[in-house]
């Protein structure tokens, strides 16, 4: 039997530019699927109403390791130098498949809560076999669109991260994709999270990526950050590999050269930006606008909750001040006026939503309220004190808005947070995160 959902009433941002803006418009899901979208439909259907409300496609997390959600804020005024020693040779080597569990129910769980319907999960934590199906398994649970981003172990510092010559395991990757990932077209997707150039050996590297396209999974990898990574001319190293390619999403890139930006522009190539976490943790300036200005389509990610809040307003509003803030410093030294390429309000919620789901391979299921696309709907509070009145629905959204506004998120046709209030058993996820927050000190205090 069909399953219909009207939602009623409400102000629309389809983010899809054929369908534009509906300042009153109804959305009709079928079976998970956006059916239709006009200013009013009349179905047999589960009516909610939405009036007074804003209604977005969900946002789009292109790239956090949600298995750190068990140690969030350890870390507060860490440098990515800091970070390495700290999370990576500290509290990574003493996981355990339990607690990477813990981390990614509840880290898609905040997601979830906070708007974000798909997650790249960038999981460096494949200590052991079983710590890859446990993240799955917290995946699962929490009912979140997410790609799988298999990642390394780590275990040692030096041995993972310094010219290392530890290959990802190509039979678990294997084991990994046959298991949860055959048919490609599920809610969860898979990827492979490589650690590139200047982290690994070139071996290392044309391994792992001739791994990832031997089975047709996209790649995500680290690039241009920070006092170390900056200098490894990633992007380069990896042209001169004959490796780059339209399959590669580079995170961060606050240090490309222009010929590496040309080169990722060339290539096809997707591009992730964490605003808050580059400022600061010193990566280096959120690059939004030059990936823009390249002809690219960035999108956001909120990366690390040890350091940073891990919900997409954040994400908005650190790229949105600090691009117009690095633009309007030098063009008021240069005395000249702001380039046509300013970032805008609306512009930063297409980065959120549309742009996401095209750096995560998945526009075709999500990322605009498009009959056809996956039912992956987000409906904001905008009566709430601090959104009324809306003048700019896109503004509203992207620079009052917080996670206290979202009020109902839809993953695949699935009500996930109805009336402010997670449908799922948050108890139960606190519980879990929290027994493993004190697992883990225990270790590292035992072991330091």
């Amino acid at each position: 039997m069909t399953h219909r959902m009207l939602l009623r009433g409400g102000h629309v941002l389809t983010m899809d530019p054929d369908l534009g803006d509906l300042p009153s418009g109804d959305v009709l899901i079928e079976d998970g699927t956006i059916a239709a979208v006009r200013p009013r439909i009349d179905a047999d259907a589960e009516v909610i109403d939405v009036a007074g409300r804003i209604v977005i496609p969900g946002f789009v997390d292109t790239h956090r390791h949600t298995w750190e959600s068990a140690i969030r804020g350890v870390a507060p005024d860490a440098t990515l130098d800091d970070y390495f020693v700290d999370i990576l040779d500290t509290f990574a080597p003493v996981y355990t498949p339990e607690d990477v569990h813990a981390s990614n129910l509840a880290g898609a769980l905040e997601c979830l809560n906070a708007g974000i319907t798909t997650l790249v999960d960038w999981s460096h934590i494949n200590n052991t076999p079983e710590h890859a199906d446990a993240a799955i398994r917290g995946l699962q649970e929490a009912g979140i669109r997410a790609q799988y981003a298999y990642g390394s172990a780590n275990t040692s510092l030096a041995e993972y991260w310094f010219e290392s010559k530890r290959v990802i395991p190509d039979d678990d990757v294997r084991r990994v994709r046959s298991t949860y990932f055959s048919s490609g077209d599920g809610l969860l997707t898979m990827a492979l999270a490589t650690r590139g150039p200047g982290f690994c050996v070139p071996d290392v590297v044309r391994a792992e990526w001739a791994l990832a396209r031997e089975l047709a999974i996209p790649i995500t990898v680290h690039v241009g950050m920070g006092r170390q990574a900056g200098r490894f001319d990633m992007v380069r190293q990896l042209g001169e590999l004959g490796l780059l390619g339209p399959d590669t999403t580079y995170v961060h890139c606050c240090y490309l050269s222009e010929e590496e930006w040309r080169l990722v522009a060339d290539t096809g190539g997707t591009v992730s930006v964490a605003p808050q976490v580059e400022m600061q943790m010193g990566h280096g300036w959120p690059p939004v606008m030059k990936a823009l200005e390249h002809g690219l389509r960035p999108g956001l990610s909120a990366d690390v909750v040890t350091t940073v809040p891990g919900d997409m307003f954040t994400e908005i509003r650190a790229a949105f001040a600090a691009d117009r803030a690095r633009v309007n410093a030098a063009c008021w030294e240069a005395d000249t006026p702001v380039p046509d390429t300013m970032l805008t309000a609306r512009r930063m919620l297409e980065i959120a939503t549309v742009n996401g789901a095209h750096v995560a391979g998945l526009e075709d299921r999500t990322g605009s309220l498009t009959p056809g696309k996956q039912a992956d709907v987000v409906v904001v509070d905008a009566t709430a004190i601090n959104m009324a009145p809306v003048h700019d629905a896109a503004a509203a959204v992207t620079l009052s808005a917080d996670v206290s506004n979202v009020e109902t998120v839809i993953v695949g046709g699935v009500v996930r947070k109805r009336d402010g209030r997670l449908l799922a058993d948050v108890n139960r996820a606190r519980a879990l995160v929290e027994a493993s927050r004190d697992r883990l000190l225990a270790r590292v205090e035992k072991a330091a």
